[in-house]
């Protein structure tokens, strides 16, 4: 049995919570798995692992090996990367969760740029708008905005974005252009279904806060685009999301004057689990790309 293989698939079954997801995410099948924490707790001597209704959890001695195994595991990728020198790219695959427009719009088009320093490089890129579990879908690295949820997750602020309230020239010419934030109330506001409905706008000092309300709700920032963009109101939104079409145009700021909460881009990581240094390199990379354009 290959030691080190071994541990990996330990490790693997202990991250997904089950032989099946393990195997999955391993390209092998379920039951090389099962074999394979047979015959570690054979050599070993221990049961690691205990069946509940959640599935399968550590044993106490499970819980030590898989910590052990673990670091020994990101120890051996980092030695072999160091061994290799700095001037030789990252190899392997490379997990990455991301929003959908954000990464259409901002990463994937300089992807090229990544995959052409590391050429002995993978990229899985799990596109959805909507938090995932990290650690059951095998990614390293996810790249949120806004508040972060989860107080154990394990993050790293890379960039800071504006929000402003936008919408197209002929939605303007339609409805008027609104000169203080209660005006909103006269307006067609798109929402955001996984943003805030109250917002706070600040000028010189003075709070107003205003809560936005239309009759059409988008769960997904593509949605968004596609009603502003087809002049069915104003929003409230990074800047991110509509940067081509507010660098032609297309869609334009409104209330200059008051300020909203700035946005913030993180780099998560799996908790439990160590960076690795292709993660680390990743977002380098992002952050880079995104202080250039914020």
């Amino acid at each position: 049995m290959d030691r080190y293989q071994a541990m990996a698939t330990f490790v693997r079954v202990v991250e997904t919570g089950s032989f099946s997801a393990a195997a999955r995410q391993l390209g092998v099948g379920q039951p090389a798995v099962s074999k394979t924490v047979a015959q570690l707790e054979a050599r070993l001597q221990v049961s690691l692992l205990i069946r509940t209704t959640h599935g399968l959890t550590p044993t106490e001695a499970g819980q030590n090996f898989y910590e052990g195994a673990r670091n020994a595991i990101h120890e051996a990728d980092e030695a072999e990367l160091a061994a290799k020198g700095a001037g030789v790219g990252l190899s392997g695959r490379l997990r990455v969760s991301a929003a959908t427009t954000f990464s259409r719009l901002h990463v994937i088009p300089k992807l090229p740029d990544f995959l052409a320093a590391h050429p002995q490089l993978d990229v899985d890129f799990l596109l959805d708008d909507r938090m995932i579990d990290l650690v059951a879908e095998g990614v390293d690295i996810s790249l949120r905005m806004g508040a972060l949820t989860d107080s154990t997750a394990v993050a790293r602020k890379i960039a800071t974005g504006r929000r402003s309230v936008i919408a197209t020239p002929e939605y303007l010419a339609r409805a008027g252009l609104p000169r203080h934030p209660a005006d909103l109330a006269n307006h067609d506001t798109v929402i955001y279904s996984q943003l805030p409905s109250v917002w706070s706008f600040t000028q010189e000092g003075a709070v107003v806060s205003v809560s936005v309300a239309g009759r059409l709700r988008v769960s997904a920032a593509e949605g968004l685009r596609a009603a502003i963009l087809a002049d069915m109101g104003l929003t409230i939104t990074s800047d991110w999301m509509f940067a081509p079409e507010l660098e032609s145009g297309a869609v334009v700021r409104v209330l200059e004057g008051w300020s909203l909460p700035p946005i913030d881009l993180w780099a998560v990581f799996p908790a439990g689990r160590m960076m690795t240094a292709k993660s680390r390199q990743f977002a380098c990379f992002v952050e880079i790309l995104m202080n250039a354009v914020s």
